[in-house]
């Protein structure tokens, strides 16, 4: 009887509710939490659930010893999460999905109208204001600079930048970055309202002119050129997203677009997503840092909405067709979610006006210009 009862003690040793902390169960809840979000709320569900299950799975407590015997743990190099994660630390996958991203994304509507590019541009001052706020509350520059790049809202370029300058941070700020990007239609339209008056949501735009495909052809190959000469260190991103935009428009591809923007991106969007969500051990991830990434990522993506609504306000100043200011909104790279945020709220006060595919041109410029903020933050901060 003493022998079964040792044997019993030393297997209760052994399980995860022997080493179970309040971090661990916390971290555990959340995860239980960011599922339900994409379930039932349906809330980002294709990030939201693999992040969620990943961050449950990334902090079943074990013993440490086992952990170092057999590999269990994204912490443990040669185990099976520590692999899946290469895609993430050494900044594999974000490329990837550029490429799904490129194939997926018509270009046409700013194209048809260059002047929206501006918004988009405008958007991403959000980066390099929260940079100078992270600086001041101690972040170093490095740090500083993964953190702002949250204000472009789009996960897989702030994953990329943090893995190159923040790599201890990347948990936190992955988190955010996506947590931010499925919280758009929270966010957003309470500044849209604040900042604009009826009228002015009211605003009917022309329609748009439809691009050539000659146009639409070239231009992945002149943006290519146009942006990664100025600022190669964006190469990795900017050159997956517009080949796989050459892939989709050139038509004689089909098949690698329809690839790229179904099945290849499906499949990183699933390690990605899990990956990212094993980061977040308890003892990495519950801080006083954290706290304050997630308090600079909010205040990012706030101001990113708001200068591009102001900025849609200042262009109709001297532009004599005017400019609906929701669109400014979907500067930020949440693609396709802010642009159907301006969408909705447009269509709260007319219900027949039409502002998608005007909001989709600043969104996918702020594609653009979120991987050249990052392109540029990393070939300054790296040095």
């Amino acid at each position: 009887m003493g022998n079964l009862f040792d044997s019993l003690l030393e297997f209760w040793k052994t399980t995860g509710f022997m080493h179970m902390n309040g971090g661990s169960f916390l971290m555990i809840v959340v995860g239980i939490i960011f599922i339900s979000l994409a379930i039932v709320k349906n809330y980002e569900p294709l990030l939201l659930l693999p992040i969620g299950a990943g961050m449950v799975a990334g902090n079943i407590p074990y013993p440490a010893e086992l952990g170092e015997l057999i590999g269990i743990g994204v912490q443990h190099e040669g185990s099976v999460f520590w692999y899946i994660y290469q895609g993430v630390g050494r900044g594999i996958f974000p490329p990837i999905i550029f490429l799904g991203i490129g194939a997926m994304t018509d270009f046409s509507a700013m194209l048809a109208n260059p002047k929206l590019i501006l918004l988009g541009a405008a958007a991403q001052s959000g980066i390099f204001l929260t940079f100078v706020g992270a600086l001041a509350l101690g972040f170093t520059p490095g740090q500083a600079g993964a953190i702002g790049i949250i204000g472009g809202a789009d996960g897989p370029t702030s994953i990329f930048l943090a893995s190159q300058l923040a790599p201890n941070l990347l948990g936190s700020i992955a988190i955010a970055a996506y947590s931010y990007m499925s919280l758009v239609p929270i966010i957003q339209p309470p500044i849209m309202r604040l900042l604009t008056t009826k009228e002015e949501r009211e605003i009917r735009m022309a329609p748009p002119k439809q691009a050539t495909k000659r146009e639409r052809i070239f231009f992945p190959i002149v943006g290519l050129l146009a942006t990664t000469l100025f600022v190669p260190a964006a190469l990795p991103l900017l050159g997956m997203l517009f080949f796989g935009n050459l892939l989709k428009e050139s038509t004689v591809t089909e098949r690698l677009a329809e690839t790229a923007r179904t099945s290849l991106i499906d499949i990183v969007t699933i390690f990605l997503g899990f990956s990212v969500g094993l980061s977040t051990l308890s003892d990495r991830f519950l801080t006083a840092q954290s706290l304050g990434i997630f308090a600079l990522g909010a205040l990012a993506f706030a101001v990113a909405t708001a200068v591009g609504v102001l900025f849609a306000k200042c262009m109709n100043l001297f532009t004599k067709n005017k400019i609906n200011p929701l669109v400014g909104a979907a500067g930020v790279s949440a693609v396709p979610n802010s642009a159907r945020v301006v969408q909705q709220v447009g269509q709260q006060e007319d219900s027949s006006n039409y502002l998608l595919m005007h909001a989709m041109a600043p969104n996918v410029a702020g594609v653009i210009g979120s991987a050249i903020a990052a392109g540029y933050l990393l070939s300054e901060l790296l040095q």
